[in-house]
């Protein structure tokens, strides 16, 4: 006779209509703070019972047995910052005998906490979490069922954070963007210097934007609001973005700070329309690295963080065991 596998978190998820953080809500005894309805947790704990997880959760309970399982939540896999935190992620975790299981939640908080609830209920040994959204909500989660944190690229007040020293770094590229543009006395000053993408409530554009604007005032580039098109992530906003200041301006800026690798290609996608003549006389600058980016046809200057710096200075942070709030910045290259 085959042996019969043993049912995980999210069979029971499954049967029951419900999610794995209601299960192991449910399971925990913390139904009640979740506000769970009883017959859901009822119907959950029959099927758990039935399926004899209930007696698994007991006797991992009874050996107080490390899950070897290291979770990682991070909001996206496609940008190459994002996958090297991943890849240095996984090379530390395996360094320490542990399994990386590693879950793309995007940029939304709820699935955020969905993700990070899930890895709880995994009994992963530690958590690093990159890009949080709403980072209090998570290190409480963290908190309450004693695991391991660390945030990283976005900081927690309330817990050990790794982040790019993105003001340092921005400043750095706004200077040098300064230095190499063209700006000669009989242009226009508002075409000189634009700052595109991002999201200004978010804390890594929000020390951009700052470090932009030191150098910009410094260099007594006339400064505005106007200056700083903070449209979002996504490459298809910058592109509108840009094509909406390139027909304002009747022509492009100067010297454009992009932010970020996925709206860039959105700039490339709008250059590709553009004649030669009209992009010569522009220099470009990216808050991210990749590359393919540096064969570009123009100009082009580029900031590529640290992730395996990052990663090593989290793990050393997780491996000291403590949860006391400390934030750490790793200055990134310009390349």
């Amino acid at each position: 006779m085959k042996s019969r596998q043993k049912s995980t978190i999210y069979d029971i998820a499954q049967k029951a209509g419900a999610s794995p953080s209601a299960v192991s809500a449910a399971l925990n005894g913390k139904w009640k703070q979740r506000r769970l309805k009883k017959e859901t947790v009822d119907r959950i704990q029959r099927i758990a019972q039935e399926e004899g997880y209930m007696a698994n959760l007991q006797a991992r309970g009874l050996r107080k047995a490390e899950s070897g399982l290291a979770g990682m939540v991070l909001p996206d896999h496609e940008n190459r910052f994002f996958a090297e935190l991943s890849q240095q992620f996984a090379k530390e975790a395996h360094a320490r005998g542990l399994c990386p299981a590693i879950v793309h939640a995007g940029r939304d908080a709820d699935a955020q906490l969905t993700s990070v609830e899930s890895l709880i209920a995994y009994s992963v040994d530690l958590l690093m979490i990159a890009g949080a959204t709403e980072p209090l909500s998570l290190a409480s989660a963290c908190s309450k069922a004693r695991i391991r944190h660390v945030f990283v690229d976005h900081p927690c007040s309330e817990a050990p954070s790794i982040v790019t020293d993105n003001t340092g770094g921005a400043a750095m590229l706004t200077k040098t963007l300064l230095d190499e543009m063209d700006m000669p006395s009989e242009i226009d000053p508002t075409t000189w210097l634009y700052f595109l993408g991002g999201e200004s409530s978010l804390p890594a554009s929000a020390d951009r934007i700052q470090g932009f604007r030191q150098q910009a005032e410094a260099a007594k580039v006339l400064f505005d609001t106007g200056q700083i098109l903070a449209c979002g992530y996504e490459s298809e906003k910058a592109e509108k973005a840009l094509a909406e200041l390139y027909s304002n301006l009747g022509q492009l800026p100067a010297g454009l700070f992009v932010n970020s690798i996925g709206c860039f290609e959105g700039v490339l996608r709008f250059l590709s329309r553009l004649p030669e003549g009209d992009i010569s006389r522009s220099t470009f600058g990216c808050f991210d690295h990749d590359p393919f980016a540096t064969l570009s046809r123009f100009p082009l200057r580029m900031v590529r963080q640290r992730a395996d710096l990052m990663v090593e200075e989290a793990f050393r942070q997780l491996d000291k065991g403590t949860s006391e709030a400390c934030l750490i910045r790793v200055a990134p290259d310009l390349v």
